[in-house]
């Protein structure tokens, strides 16, 4: 029996990371710090979460976190097949969101970017599941009812957070967070990627 050829695809990349315990905790520390500090952050698409300034690239515990997650934006260039001979990733800007009970994310996407994060560092049950929706317009325009959702029609796709999990999606793809409806913390890390020619 044939299968159908995926000519378009939108890939979104979920990597479990190893060994992530020690970075959690000090990315924790260095989140609630900035708290701290600012308890009124930013608003961009939380509905009650907290969401922080960007973060100073140059300090230790981000520099620290973007090697512990290189290897996977090298992999996903390897998976493209981007040409790493002339292009390299780099981060444009990285920021944290603290959602407690009630607190959500509205659907959004991240322009001038080419690829985006989301790493988690609390994730506990129940909350809030980050949703992905079809980016192509002709298919969410019109389409046939179905029995069940699959890969190949389904208008929605979520990917459910777990503490050490990675994240990557093209920047143009439409996504939210549903309502944390636990009584913990969901600490995330979110992070814009521009692959960009490498200087002479």
């Amino acid at each position: 029996m044939s299968k159908p050829n995926l000519l378009f695809p939108t890939p979104v990349w979920t990597f479990q990371l190893e060994n992530y315990k020690d970075i959690n905790d000090s990315m924790y520390q260095y989140i609630k710090s900035k708290q701290e500090k600012d308890r009124v952050g930013i608003s961009k698409s939380n509905v009650r979460g907290w969401h922080s300034k960007d973060f100073d690239l140059n300090e230790k515990e981000p520099q620290d976190f973007i090697n512990f997650i290189i290897s996977n934006i090298e992999q996903v260039m390897i998976d493209m097949n981007w040409d790493k001979q002339k292009q390299t990733a780099k981060i444009n800007n990285m920021w944290a969101i603290i959602n407690t009970g009630g607190s959500a994310n509205l659907r959004h996407q991240h322009g001038n970017s080419t690829l985006s994060g989301a790493y988690y560092v609390r994730a506990p049950l129940d909350s809030g599941d980050i949703v992905f929706y079809d980016p192509r317009p002709a298919p969410v325009y019109y389409h046939p009812n179905t029995s069940s959702p699959n890969l190949l029609n389904a208008q929605v796709n979520s990917v459910n957070p777990k503490e050490g999990a990675l994240v990557l999606f093209p920047s143009y793809l439409d996504h939210s967070v549903n309502e944390n409806i636990s009584r913990d913390e969901r600490i995330v890390i979110s992070f814009n990627i521009r692959i960009a020619i490498k200087d002479n």
